[in-house]
């Protein structure tokens, strides 16, 4: 159960939306683990889903789950590719991993709308442009 979990803070760990590249016709943007840690972390598992109402009803994603294994410290793992369409949604993504024998877990939201250009920021370690939640 998890209330048997002991309470282990996430730090240094963050989910970015990354633009790759855009064109004219279209935007690219991927969805990264940033380990800004200095040790990394092993058996890295997310659970992704997208949720919220759009032309007043009520929408939600499937619920994806990503085995990513071992993040090694300063460095960066892809999760998933993510549609702008999604963007009006509030976006979860639910982090769990190891470091030895210590399980931590946290969630990551972005709001709807929070996906925007006010908010790009250069992504550490990914060193693209994107919007990160730590």
């Amino acid at each position: 159960m998890k209330k048997d979990l002991p309470e282990n803070i996430v730090e240094d760990i963050a989910i970015a939306v990354v633009l790759e590249r855009e064109s004219p016709e279209a935007k690219v943007w991927n969805v990264y683990l940033v380990n800004l840690k200095a040790e990394q972390i092993d058996m890295v598992l997310v659970s992704s889903k997208g949720y919220g109402q759009k032309d007043g009803k009520d929408v939600k994603t499937s619920i994806l789950r990503h085995s990513i294994g071992t993040v090694e410290s300063g460095s960066y793992a892809l999760i998933e590719a993510i549609d702008e369409q999604v963007f009006g949604l509030t976006n979860e993504y639910w982090l769990s991993y190891y470091i030895k024998d210590q399980i931590y877990d946290k969630k990551f939201i972005f709001l709807p709308e929070s996906i925007v250009e006010s908010n790009i920021i250069r992504i550490p370690v990914v060193n693209k442009p994107g919007v990160m939640i730590r």
